[in-house]
């Protein structure tokens, strides 16, 4: 049996209506926070006339956890915290300055009559505003500068996603403090298994930090190879309920699905081009598995290989122009990329004994891949433009990995004390964090496109 054939499985997926799941990730951070760079987010300042809801989300908390989250950012705790400032007036910045910390978050709730939250909300340069305590003189004038303010925004938001409200402050301050869009505020989907349950096998949508996850579909038999269209609103799946391998599209928005007209043989790894308008997906139709693109329009089906051994795991590179696909047609599974206009391919990888499940970052500049080499699987990364390979895991069954829309991390299935656990890896390698499940096993995740536009 091929490599890639023990490498792959297919599953059998059955529909249910969506519900709120009990048991939630959580991120454990295992390495990396050493070259961390040192924040605080101070808690924010209720301004209501009652007393502030027991029940309300800790907004500043959520923040922290993100930064932290990230592996760029050390938040001091609070116990440590000198003060806790509302306003940028209150700031001693002599006593925050000793602490060591190159910014802070501070900021307001104040409760609005029509029930939503009036959120303010300053990142502040502690070394700038320091030195900018003593006005300068400019043209005669005393002249206080206040660029060590970096952020100062006001907005209004509903009740109904407090974690959502946090996770868009924290993409605000990540950008700032990083010049990279933040990628808080998105979803993973990945399955879920609990062999005691009646329904063992769930498919599950989650925040990207394991928070406010929902069950999509509960099965007798496994689920596979979930993937987000480009507005995060729909995700293909793979499904055997009518005893064949079938590709099928679940709406996120009303809830309903629609079936991909089946062919003879699999039909699987359902992956949405970057517009949208088609999916990658591998069939056998022919009789040995190969790539193709479904026109979800126009329902035609254009066949990109034809060889003798295995093309699979076919994914889109960002710009939409070519596909990166896992093949052995050279002896042992390595990745290839085909150009959609042209129809060359051309082979990406060659070093270790084999290389699968393929992923071209957001800038199109590094492959992501799963590497075998000595008989583990780990998660490695090659720059396109030279060819240079890094290891970024050292499991020894690391797969599906899947790049944050920002680039700036990878959330990938392993194994952990013998259950399947995610994980996630910066993508320089150095920061490291498991998020395992309080109740059974995960795997096969998929990470969503950015969930809202640039400007908002």
């Amino acid at each position: 049996m091929s490599i890639i054939k023990r490498f792959l499985s297919v599953f059998i997926v059955c529909l249910m209506q969506i519900q709120i799941a009990h048991a939630a990730l959580e991120i454990v951070i295992t390495e990396g926070t050493n070259s961390a760079r040192p924040v605080a987010v101070v808690p924010f300042k209720w301004l209501g006339v009652q007393p502030k809801p027991k029940d309300m989300t800790d907004f500043a908390s959520v923040i922290a956890d993100d930064l932290r989250n990230s592996g760029r950012f050390s938040p001091l705790e609070r116990s440590l915290m000198p003060q806790t400032p509302a306003t940028e007036s209150a700031v001693d910045y002599a006593a925050w300055k000793e602490t060591g910390v190159e910014a802070i978050v501070i900021g307001t709730i104040k409760p609005l009559q029509d029930g939503r939250l009036q959120i303010h909300f300053q990142l502040i340069n502690v070394l700038s505003g320091f030195k900018n305590q003593t006005p300068q003189k400019i043209d005669e004038q005393l002249v206080k500068n206040n660029d060590h303010i970096k952020l100062n925004l006001k907005g209004d938001f509903s009740t109904r996603r407090p974690r959502h409200i946090s996770h868009r402050l924290s993409d605000y301050i990540f950008e700032n403090l990083t010049g990279t869009r933040g990628a808080f505020l998105t979803r993973i989907a990945y399955v879920a298994i609990n062999y005691d349950d009646k329904y063992p096998y769930k498919l599950l949508i989650s925040d990207y930090d394991g928070m406010n996850q929902h069950i999509l579909f509960r099965s007798t038999e496994p689920v596979m190879s979930p993937s987000w269209d480009p507005t995060g609103k729909k995700l293909a799946y793979m499904s055997m309920e009518d005893k064949k391998h079938e590709i099928w599209i679940y709406d996120l928005i009303t809830q309903k699905r629609e079936l991909i007209e089946p062919y003879k043989g699999s039909n699987i790894f359902p992956v949405f081009s970057p517009d949208g308008s088609k999916l990658s997906m591998v069939l056998s139709k022919s009789g040995q598995a190969d790539v193709y693109v479904y026109d979800l329009k126009t329902k035609k089906l254009d066949r990109l290989t034809k060889n003798r051994g295995i093309d699979t795991e076919a994914t889109w590179a960002p710009d939409g122009k070519s596909i990166v696909f896992t093949s052995e047609r050279g002896g042992r599974p390595q990745i290839y990329q085909i150009n959609l206009e042209s129809k060359k391919i051309k082979r990406l990888t060659f070093e270790g004994n084999a290389n699968l499940n393929p992923s071209i970052s957001p800038d199109g500049k590094n492959l992501v891949m799963v590497s075998l080499q000595k008989g583990k699987y780990s998660i490695t990364k090659q720059d396109l433009s030279d060819g240079y390979v890094q290891k970024l895991t050292n499991g020894r069954l690391d797969k599906s990995p899947s790049i944050a829309p920002n680039g700036s991390m990878v959330i990938y299935s392993t194994v952990v004390k013998g259950k399947q656990v995610l994980s996630l890896v910066s993508m320089d390698g150095r920061f490291k964090a498991v998020l395992p499940a309080s109740d059974g096993e995960v795997k096969a995740p998929a990470w969503s496109p950015f969930l809202t536009s640039k400007k908002n």
